[in-house]
């Protein structure tokens, strides 16, 4: 049985409670017939808790679990819409949204690097379902920069100068970024968690964008590099200029501008685009640059930047290193070999013609995604069990959605943890 969320389709999840799969409001009188004496005290505990105990409760669903449990009925609908207030916190920001705990794994989410059809593609991992969601509300066409905590940070492509937007594709909401201090083209994106802030785990108000380097309008006409930082800070919704950085490193992160950013231990860290690799990382607090070395930098095909159990990590293969290696930064800026990719996934993954260079790579801090197209499938290497055990999987593509076979297209992929409550911050 499916249950239809405004904006998803979401199958119900077998661990669910029958009541959610079943008790809808539309439908409820003429199910009513259908259920037993139990399942009439089931309905009737249910209906009878408190509003703030059944907002807790569904704090701890996964995604399609709550979207389930929000179909059901009003009641439970503004249960799960239910806001936290911070009073002391000035700015007019008094409220933060609903967010469900994260107990359950991130969501893989799928974006065209190029708009065909204007939807992006999510992998539920509990249950390797696959779903579509439709980007139609967007204003303009877009790329995607990354994660924002449960948001996706977007950029136009329809303009020369960098803009950012962030959207919640389970939501449909979507909020533009104000206008950079300095015009600038080609420049590094990063994103910075703060967890020290007063807000809600996940939340966006715990993060600042950082824009480093690019091209900018020269005084005398002309374009130049602009070696100078800019932050937003989403609690005034505004950029300001916040550090600068040698030339030299202006001129890297434009030219070879990197794909992926990682916040590690004050660090800020790009890596370049080009061979041989390096990692170019800001320290906030003192506003001080310093370069790291990449492991056979020059022998590497693809390399990829990631977080791992709060360290710095890189993912990266080609045919002279046989296969695909995982470093994670030691004591001493040194990197230490973790693990390696195993030969039968390789070459799932690679294919009869394939090549190391088109692998893309995305993770978090309890998973690695290897991937190359929406349809070629996954190796996926995640955290298992309540330990530090890890183990290596192989998740199939979206060949097709509901019986509906789906195009395949190249993609970036983004973790996040699903939000399916509107929030006041668009």
């Amino acid at each position: 049985m499916w249950v239809t969320h405004p904006h998803v389709n979401i199958c119900p999840s077998n661990n669910s409670p029958p009541i959610i799969a079943t008790i809808r409001s539309s439908t409820f009188l003429h199910n009513l017939s259908n259920f037993t004496i139990p399942q009439f005290f089931l309905l009737a505990m249910w209906s009878s808790l408190p509003s703030d105990l059944l907002t807790n409760i569904f704090s701890f669903l996964s995604a399609d679990s709550f979207a389930c449990a929000k179909s059901t009925c009003r009641h439970w609908q503004a249960c799960a819409c239910t806001t936290a207030t911070y009073n002391h916190y000035p700015h007019g920001l008094t409220k933060s949204p609903f967010l469900l705990h994260n107990f359950h794994p991130p969501w893989f989410i799928a974006l065209p690097l190029h708009n065909h059809g204007l939807c992006c593609y999510a992998l539920n991992p509990i249950n390797n379902n696959w779903y579509v969601l439709p980007l139609d509300f967007l204003p303009d066409p877009v790329r995607p920069v990354g994660p924002l905590e449960s948001l996706l940070l977007l950029r136009p492509s329809n303009s020369a100068f960098l803009r950012l937007g962030m959207c919640n594709p389970f939501t449909r909401q979507y909020k533009p970024f104000p206008t950079l201090n300095i015009r600038r083209t080609n420049p590094a994106v990063g994103v910075v968690h703060l967890s020290t802030l007063p807000f809600a785990r996940n939340s966006f108000l715990n993060s600042r964008v950082y824009v480093a380097g690019g091209m900018s309008e020269a005084s005398s006409g002309g374009a130049t590099y602009e070696p100078t930082l800019e932050m937003y800070d989403p609690q005034l919704d505004t950029w300001r200029i916040v550090g600068s950085m040698p030339m030299e490193f202006a001129v890297r992160l434009t030219v070879w501008t990197p794909k992926e950013s990682v916040y590690c231990d004050g660090v800020l860290y790009w890596m370049t685009s080009a061979r041989a690799y390096s990692l170019m990382g800001y320290e906030i607090e003192s506003n001080m640059w310093r370069e790291l070395s990449v492991p056979v930098a020059d022998e590497l095909e693809f390399a990829v930047l990631v977080s791992r159990n709060g360290s710095l990590t890189i993912v990266g293969g080609g045919a002279c290193v046989l296969g695909v290696c995982i470093w994670e930064l030691g004591e001493g800026d040194v990197w230490v070999l973790v693990e390696k990719v195993p030969s039968e996934l390789e070459m799932r993954l690679l294919g009869e013609r394939g090549s190391w260079g088109s692998t893309k790579c995305v993770g978090s801090d309890g998973a690695i995604y290897l991937y190359r197209d929406l349809w070629s499938g996954m190796v996926v290497w995640r955290e298992v069990g309540d330990g530090n055990k890890w183990a290596w999987f192989w998740v199939d593509g979206c060949f097709s959605i509901r019986g509906k076979k789906v195009r395949n297209l190249q993609i970036k992929g983004v973790l996040i943890h699903p939000n399916l409550v509107p929030s006041f911050i668009f």
